[in-house]
């Protein structure tokens, strides 16, 4: 069963990277696409990347406890990959 695709896993794929490459502006065709660049190619997998693993952002303020009346705000930014 390892290294088996099914048809629908195929084509979810598929669809998702020509989501990608339209959103980087690269034009793709169904089948081979040999003629584009190492560049173009690149953008759409890290477009991809980019879509499967999104940014978390959370924010909060506290105190400041050395001095009396003041507050921070930290903002953590995380990215999780898959």
């Amino acid at each position: 069963m390892k290294d088996t695709m099914t048809q629908q896993g195929r084509e979810t794929l598929e669809k998702f990277k020509m989501e990608a490459a339209n959103e980087v502006g690269v034009s793709l065709r169904n089948g081979y696409n040999g003629d584009l660049t190492s560049r173009e190619a690149g953008s759409i997998g890290g477009q991809m990347v980019n879509m499967m693993t999104p940014e978390q952002q959370w924010s909060f303020t506290r105190n400041n406890v050395r001095k009396m009346g003041h507050s921070q705000e930290f903002v953590f930014i995380v990215q999780s990959g898959i």
